[in-house]
């Protein structure tokens, strides 16, 4: 079984996940920590819990979800996984940090590359790979059948979905990928999303002003 633990990260406020099963192994989502302290309430909740992280994943590579990469990559030796749609997104973060006052240390190695469809495995746990773009170019969401739950990044919010104006937003594709590959999920399926709190499917389906 994953169990599912979020922190709220750097000044945009974004969501970082760490998945961890009953054998200590885990899964680093979206590290967003920007401060030394947010990097040490990471690292001080994997060192408590006494996890062994396994895997580096980016939903995306907008800067507030990449600020940790490096910290992450470095501290545990981890290679990032992303969709090779996002690398000039990953490319240009660190651009992006300083015109936002935010300056960072990019990761700088080659990532590995998931396709849709790909299965992550963290022994006997799974999580599906699905292709989740508009909000950028090639935005993933990680969806675990067996618990019950989707990592959804910035595609799907609670009432609200992910904005598309920004480089290689597309805001068409971004609904068809909601309805294609969120909405058709099981209705209790619990959307943990880059920012704010947690949704269901099936709210989502009623009550989403986008969607309704």
């Amino acid at each position: 079984m994953l169990h599912v633990k979020s922190f709220e990260f750097n000044p945009i406020q974004e969501n970082t996940y760490i998945l961890y099963n009953e054998f200590n192994g885990c899964i680093i989502i979206d590290p967003g920590c920007y401060f030394d302290e947010e990097k040490e309430e990471l690292a001080a909740f994997i060192s408590k819990t006494k996890l062994i992280p396994e895997m580096l994943l980016n939903t995306h590579c907008h800067l507030d979800h990449v600020f940790g990469n490096k910290y992450v990559a470095d501290k545990y030796g981890l290679k990032l996984h992303i969709h090779r749609g996002e690398k000039l997104v990953l490319d240009d973060a660190p651009i992006r940090g300083l015109m936002y006052n935010v300056p960072f240390d990019n990761y700088q190695d080659e990532p590995v590359y998931l396709e849709a469809g790909d299965a992550i495995k963290l022994g006997d746990d799974e999580l599906k790979v699905l292709l989740t773009p508009g909000h950028s170019p090639a935005s993933l969401s990680f969806y675990c059948e067996k618990d019950g739950f989707v990592i959804s990044g910035d595609a799907l919010f609670k009432q609200s979905i992910g904005r598309t104006d920004l480089p290689g937003g597309n805001y068409e594709l971004l609904i068809k990928s909601i309805r294609e590959q969120l909405l058709t999920l099981p209705d209790e399926t619990v959307v943990y999303s880059g920012h704010g709190p947690k949704t269901t499917v099936g709210a989502e389906k009623r009550n989403n002003p986008f969607l309704v």
